[in-house]
């Protein structure tokens, strides 16, 4: 019994290993795997055709939408090497449809919380301003994070709409007020309050000068301050 059920194991196995090797032998069959399968493939792009590219996968002529080729725009394509997934496998209508975006928007999103992670709320930072908006400026951060300061928190005056104070182009400094659900929260007033609050306390600390110890003279004035 014992060697009639090693015998069928065998050939259960060699059965498998068998449709295994038939299975592979169809490259439609393995494209489709590496879409189940998520799998990333590195492929060179072979021509341009009408929105978007061609590029080979296991022998078979896949296409790649203009949209799904990058973040951002590409300027030469016809040497253009990329990691793409299937994200479509139709033997019977011939269609290979490759994608970039998926993996590339990982790779940004796995970036932007490595950055995120370096940004401490109360920090000082410097950004530029790239787009107003009803309700505030966004502001690209030397990091390559952009961050939202409200409308309220622009100006210590009230002000209606962000661009009575800002335009886009312009260099700020900004204060770090809050992280939240990776959004950044940033404030132009807090710096404007933050350097009268120091006023306020420089002020406090003065001491009155006794009317013995008045002087007549700038020299007397100026005698104790370094300059």
């Amino acid at each position: 019994v014992k060697m009639e059920n090693e015998k069928l194991q065998e050939q259960t196995e060699s059965m498998a290993d068998y449709e295994a090797h038939f299975d592979d032998a169809n490259p439609w069959n393995v494209v489709a795997r590496y879409q189940e399968e998520g799998t990333n493939l590195h492929v060179k792009v072979e021509g341009i055709v009408n929105g978007g590219v061609i590029a080979m996968v296991e022998g078979l002529r896949g296409f790649i939408p203009a949209s799904r080729l990058s973040l951002s725009y590409i300027e030469d394509l016809e040497t253009y090497l990329l990691d793409v997934r299937v994200i479509e496998a139709n033997q019977a209508e011939g269609r290979l449809i490759l994608s970039a975006r998926e993996i590339l928007r990982e790779q940004k999103k796995a970036e932007d919380a490595k950055k995120l992670a370096s940004v401490q709320v109360g920090s000082v930072v410097k950004g530029t301003v790239e787009s107003l908006q009803s309700y505030g400026a966004f502001v690209r951060l030397e990091n390559g994070l952009s961050g939202l300061v409200h409308i309220s928190q622009i100006s210590t005056q009230r002000i209606k709409s962000a661009d009575q104070v800002l335009h886009v182009g312009d260099e700020v400094d900004v204060k770090v007020i809050g992280i939240k659900d990776g959004k950044i929260s940033l404030s132009i007033k807090a710096l404007a309050e933050d350097a009268e609050k120091e006023q306020e306390e420089e002020l406090e600390h003065v001491e009155i000068p006794k009317v013995e110890a008045i002087g007549t003279s700038l020299g007397d004035l100026f005698k104790n301050i370094k300059l």
